[in-house]
């Protein structure tokens, strides 16, 4: 598998790439230009997040003004990640954090719920949508993560059998007896998977009873330690990864 290069400036463009030229917004223009300070010719890397990476010639108009030109395939667009990632949302640095991170772990989308003790009211998606293309541009993904709108997490598993037909959640509850995931985990078959990570209070005990009623809901700890949410985050979706995704 072709690895991403790491030496050559890359953006996402909203495509779709094939091979023509591609213009760079203003944003993009003044980053190569006079924050890179890249001159006429530079290699630079595009993805669309659908046909690829491409990589091609740097040609200024002017200092406001730039294009890529002579556009060459660079790796092959892989198969999305199939795994959702539903959270409730943070404060923005964390959430910020927690969006970056689920990108760089291999999540295929990313869904906000609502839950009882969520103490985040307003929640920017463009904003979220923004950190994930960022996170993709600096860690080589070519695959930028979908973001749906928030909902109420009661909605969201009342619909979930037949939104979500045969995908297994991954409650990841800190009132586990147990301190391990492995076990839990080693005992699920590889299909679709979705990682559920609950606010900073935690769920109710309505949320929880709940869940753990759920047929498709299997429940996991994360270890002997209360985490925070960001931090659960990256932690839920490396051990799940490792034991039943593309690691």
């Amino acid at each position: 598998m072709a690895h991403s290069d790491f030496r050559t400036p890359r953006l996402f463009v909203t495509g779709p790439l094939d091979g023509t030229p591609v213009g760079f917004d203003r944003e993009q223009t003044n980053y190569l230009l006079n924050v890179l300070r890249l001159g006429e010719g530079a290699d630079v890397l595009v993805f669309d997040g659908r046909n690829g990476e491409w990589r091609g010639q740097l040609a200024a108009a002017s200092r406001k003004s730039a294009s890529l030109v002579e556009l060459r395939p660079s790796r092959p667009q892989p198969a999305a990640p199939d795994l959702l990632y539903l959270f409730a949302p943070l404060k923005h640095a964390r959430l910020d954090y927690m969006v970056q991170k689920a990108v760089e772990m291999g999540v295929g989308r990313l869904k906000p719920v609502l839950t009882q003790h969520t103490q985040v009211s307003r929640i920017n998606l463009e904003r979220m949508r923004a950190n994930a293309i960022e996170a993709a541009e600096q860690c080589g993904v070519l695959h930028v993560p979908a973001v749906e709108a928030e909902e109420r997490l009661d909605d969201v598993l009342d619909r979930f059998d037949r939104d979500e037909p045969g995908r297994r959640l991954i409650f990841c509850d800190e009132g586990e007896d147990s301190t391990n995931p492995l076990p839990a985990l080693g005992a699920l078959a590889r299909g679709p998977l979705a990682v559920l990570i609950g606010p900073e209070g935690g769920f109710s005990v309505a949320e929880r009873q709940r869940l753990r009623r759920l047929d498709f809901v299997t429940a996991i700890p994360l270890g002997p330690r209360i985490l925070r949410a960001d931090t659960a985050a990256v932690a839920a979706l490396a051990v799940v990864q490792a034991c039943l995704g593309d690691w």
